[in-house]
């Protein structure tokens, strides 16, 4: 079997060919969307290469004989079936062949955020999701946030804020945006009130200025913090529901470490159901606790803000 030479290029693993040459991204993607095919379908045609990528033969050819010869254990041509399909020995080429990958092509779909044209299954299972509800973030907002932030500017927004009862204008310098998994935010330091905040974009109700800023996020310590969550099971648990709740977030030894931005623990907390006294809850309603609540609020102090 050919040996592959994996490389570190901008912080990720870059494959890279036989002469040592690292493969281009349109081709390493093409190669990617094969192995993709063969994992989860166990076969993958020259046609499928040819309409997903809007190819001509040879180029979806090429593109084949290139993942044969990176790693022939992995696929073989069946002349019966008129197909390439999984060989025996598959091992993935790719680090981004796992289920995380797979399911969130699946909730893409549901969101809309990808077509059906664009979906890389073949064989769609049936599927639905939770629904949420639509957040109102203008694109011409967002647009203009983040190129404050590529171009280190600061920008006059009309902001409604849950502790103002009408919206009122303040300047803010935007570095960073952050989704706590039901709202997009911007990170940003207010001018207004001289501190780093979070400022959801759907509340950024108009834009009327724009000015250099010096402030950098490398200011914003919450941000460039990380805080390490230690979550178990319910202790009220049996063992076998407890084993069970490991097995939902692949825990070992009875727990799971979790990192997260400090400027997000609020979010991450809430969202998991954490930032509540556990024991306010029924222990199959709850499931998980944090262990190192201690270490997270030395003082005693609790998750809301």
């Amino acid at each position: 079997m050919c040996i592959l030479f994996v490389r570190i290029c901008n912080g990720r693993g870059r494959v890279v060919d036989r002469g040592g040459t690292e493969l281009r991204w349109g081709v390493e993607q093409r190669l990617e969307f094969i192995e993709f095919r063969l994992f989860w379908d166990g076969h993958v045609n020259r046609s499928d290469v040819m309409e997903q990528f809007g190819l001509s033969v040879n180029q979806a050819s090429s593109d084949l004989s290139r993942y044969i010869a990176l790693a022939p254990g992995n696929i073989f041509y069946d002349k019966s079936a008129r197909t390439y399909v999984r060989g025996l020995d598959f091992r993935p080429v790719f680090e981004k062949l796992d289920a995380g990958r797979y399911l969130s092509q699946l909730r893409s779909l549901v969101d809309g955020v990808l077509d059906r044209d664009d979906c890389w299954i073949t064989n769609l299972p049936a599927y639905s999701s939770t629904p949420s509800p639509t957040r109102g973030v203008d694109p011409v907002i967002l647009r203009s946030v983040v190129g404050a932030i590529s171009r280190s500017e600061a920008i006059e927004v009309k902001y409604q804020s849950l502790s103002s009862p009408e919206p009122r204008w303040r300047w803010i310098a935007p570095h960073a945006i952050a989704f706590d998994g039901f709202r997009w935010h911007s990170r940003a330091f207010c001018l207004t009130e001289a501190c780093f905040k979070d400022f959801v974009l759907s509340r950024m109700l108009e834009l009327r200025g724009v000015q250099d800023s010096e402030v950098s996020g490398v200011a914003d310590s919450d941000w460039c913090s990380n805080v390490s969550l230690e979550i178990g099971p319910h202790p009220d648990l049996s063992e076998a529901q407890a084993n069970a709740i490991a097995l939902d977030y692949g825990m070992r030894n009875g727990k799971v470490t979790i990192e997260v931005r400090r400027a997000l623990l609020y979010y991450t907390l809430r969202r998991l159901g954490l930032d509540t006294d556990p024991d306010a809850r029924n222990p199959q309603d709850q499931q998980i606790v944090l262990l190192n609540r201690d270490k997270i609020y030395p003082s005693g102090g609790s998750a809301a803000q």
